[in-house]
């Protein structure tokens, strides 16, 4: 399959039109069912939008390098007139009375939208199958030429999550990239579980109106593309020739947490010399539960920049052991907080009860959410009990603040991008995956993703190899605040670099 950069020029070119690109990946999409990455196709949708597209190339004023390109969108963004179900009962039948600011972005600059793609619910999860419409499978293990049932299969890998749906969409060739979330590696652990790249900016550079909340202060929109080009090239204001292209980063006067300041745009560099690069290699990272497989890749991908003229260094990040337990507390309160909304009067799933309002709110919140996500309520209410609030919640806010300042320090020191694992494991067999609990995932598989969310500063997931069973392994880079170009920098070097085979 060829990138997003590649087809854009070759509708430039007139080699290819927005109408047949739009048709290939929507007969992917429908061929490629049984992995179960949409909850939606917009067929109809996607061929109006190629048309007008196909209209503007042949009047030679087409928008910029997306024009025409499909994409698609995970299901907990808001897009008026399609459901937004974040694939729950809660939500399965609200429709989106507007759009989402990073959804409009990418839409007003002519992109094509072929579908809104499965995830957990309410994004609680890190294998995308806590799904009211079905797990979601990796393809790496999950051919779409397999002629069984996928109803009656579990001989599959998990893809990761919550984003598993757009991370599986690129990798298949459904789309050319997908947006995601993440608050604790939700983008990042999918991107790598499926051997595409993941971005996750920093917390502010794109806006969240429009994204239904899980963790106000952690949530940020992620990237899902095929190459570390494109990520940057959907990222930023694109400059080229006659465009100056306005996609996802910059403030939104509707999202109070987004940055004022103006937003510089970038291109990557062709020729990318690493000398005078200091890449840390976080001690406290390295732990027993990591796979040998992953091990092997960062070994692998440390050699390679250093190779390369970079300098490894050894840092510390120490409260990194404490990460796990503090971001599950703030996880929790800030859910109890924000699904306090779903009460089944305003809107959402109403449950038959109407004795009484309490009997309402009861019945309607048991049957709207899943297990998980009342495990989160109960357990942030209890944070958040007057004779609890100073044992949990303000611990686990001072014990974010020691997280963040461990960061400033490596980073203050002297080191420009950090290497780490992005999961610990490869991608795990659904029969492997569903004897554990949702907190055991969480603890396994956002080890050295959610330190970042609670940090607020930008990461990026590399595929880097296969493992001994052909499953993807990702590595991440880390870089301090609004440093995106310098991580999509050495994302682009690595990625040159190893050449990890493309499943299309």
């Amino acid at each position: 399959m060829q990138s997003l950069r590649e087809v854009s020029q070759a509708l430039r070119k007139g080699l290819l039109d927005p109408v047949q690109l739009c048709e290939n990946c929507l007969q992917i999409a429908a061929r490629t069912k049984k992995c179960n990455a949409f909850v939606k196709i917009t067929a109809s949708v996607a061929r109006k939008e190629a048309l007008c597209s196909l209209q503007r190339y042949k009047r030679e004023k087409f928008l910029g390098p997306l024009d025409g390109i499909p994409i698609a969108i995970k299901d907990n963004f808001n897009i008026k007139g399609l459901t937004t179900t974040c694939a729950s009962n809660m939500l399965r039948n609200y429709e989106s009375p507007y759009t989402a600011t990073v959804v409009k972005r990418l839409l007003s600059s002519g992109s094509v939208l072929v579908g809104k793609t499965n995830m957990d619910e309410f994004a609680m999860g890190t294998g995308s199958v806590d799904s009211i419409f079905g797990a979601v499978r990796n393809p790496w293990s999950y051919h779409s030429n397999d002629e069984r049932d996928s109803n009656d299969s579990d001989d599959f890998a998990v893809c990761g999550g919550s984003s598993g749906g757009s991370a599986v969409a690129v990798a298949l060739g459904a789309c050319f990239a997908a947006l995601g979330s993440d608050s604790g590696g939700s983008t990042r652990s999918p991107a790598a579980l499926c051997g595409v790249v993941g971005l996750k900016p920093t917390y502010g550079l794109l806006s969240r109106h429009g994204l239904v909340p899980l963790v106000n202060s952690m949530d940020v929109p992620g990237i899902f593309t095929k190459t570390v080009d494109d990520a940057a090239l959907i990222l930023v204001k694109y400059s080229d020739f006659f465009f100056l292209v306005c996609l996802l980063a910059g403030h939104d006067v509707r999202d109070s947490t987004t940055v004022p300041d103006k937003f510089i745009p970038f291109n990557l560099p062709d020729r990318i010399d690493l000398k005078g690069l200091r890449i840390g290699i976080p001690r406290e990272f390295y732990c027993e539960r990591m796979n040998s497989d992953v091990i092997d890749a960062w070994h692998a991908a440390a050699n390679v920049l250093e190779l390369g003229g970079a300098r490894l260094v050894s840092v510390s990040l120490p409260h990194t052991r404490h990460s796990i337990a503090c971001y599950s507390v703030l996880n929790c309160c800030e859910v109890a907080s924000n699904f306090a909304r779903y009460d089944g009067i305003e809107f959402g799933f109403r449950a038959s009860k109407e004795e009484s309002t309490e009997a309402l709110y009861a019945e309607s919140r048991h049957y709207g959410f899943n297990d998980v996500v009342r495990e989160r309520i109960l357990a942030g209410n209890y944070f958040l009990l007057k004779r609890q609030y100073e044992k949990y919640f303000k611990t686990a806010l001072k014990v974010r603040r020691l997280i963040s300042e461990d960061y400033a320090k490596v980073f203050d020191g002297g080191v420009d991008v950090l290497l780490t694992p992005t999961t610990l494991s490869e991608a795990q067999s659904f029969k492997d995956f569903s004897l554990k609990h949702n907190r055991e995932h969480v603890a396994l598989q956002d080890f050295c993703t959610q330190p970042v969310n609670m940090a607020g500063i930008p990461a990026i997931s590399i595929p880097i190899q296969l493992s001994r069973n052909n499953l993807p392994i990702g590595l991440q880079l880390i870089s301090n605040y609004f440093q995106e170009k310098l991580i999509l920098t050495i994302g682009k070097y690595l990625e040159r670099e190893v050449c990890f085979p493309k499943l299309n």
